[in-house]
């Protein structure tokens, strides 16, 4: 009798959370290079606290745009601090790549990053997966070369522009 239920039981539980898993591109594979990256202007809120909440202050700095009828450009996290060795929390610039010209949204404040040498792990997945991945990739291909993860570290997604697509996480850290 149990043999006969193994068939329904992975139509209906296994395969629907593995096809899931492998839309949000859980099975993408991570390129890892070095490269040259920016320079970035862009709009930002500062937080501090644990990283799981960062959403709601990029919630935030969303509004502020939407207020001042600017477009945001690409998301744009820059981590100050290693969430590893500050329990989960964090202290972060969280917001958005803003145009050269673009006016400063009001409850913003605004940052550039240079060009600088960069060392760059980029995956196609979904938010909420993708910086996990790009980190483990990017912690595993220092650890061959005898070194870690330093901060800060510099966090963009790109979403794809399509409802049922997939965006690009790119995470940066200075060589």
């Amino acid at each position: 009798m149990l043999k006969k239920q193994w068939p329904a039981f992975l139509l209906a539980f296994v395969l629907p959370l593995v096809a899931v898993f492998w839309w949000w591109g859980g099975f993408a594979t991570v390129s890892v290079s070095e490269d040259e990256a920016g320079p970035y202007r862009y709009a930002y809120l500062d937080y501090e606290g644990p990283i799981s909440n960062m959403r709601k202050t990029q919630r935030g700095a969303l509004a502020a745009f939407e207020h001042a009828g600017v477009p945001a450009g690409d998301t744009l996290t820059v981590l100050f601090s290693d969430p590893r060795a500050a329990h989960g929390k964090v202290t972060a610039h969280v917001g958005y790549v803003l145009a050269e010209g673009a006016a400063l949204p009001a409850g913003l404040k605004e940052a550039r990053i240079e060009r600088r040498p960069v060392i760059r792990a980029q995956v196609q997945a979904a938010v909420l997966l993708a910086p996990s991945k790009a980190y483990q990739a990017l912690a595993d291909t220092l650890a061959e070369r005898g070194r870690d993860i330093a901060m800060p570290t510099v966090e963009l997604y790109r979403p794809a522009g399509e409802v049922d697509r997939i965006g690009t996480f790119t995470l940066e850290m200075n060589r």
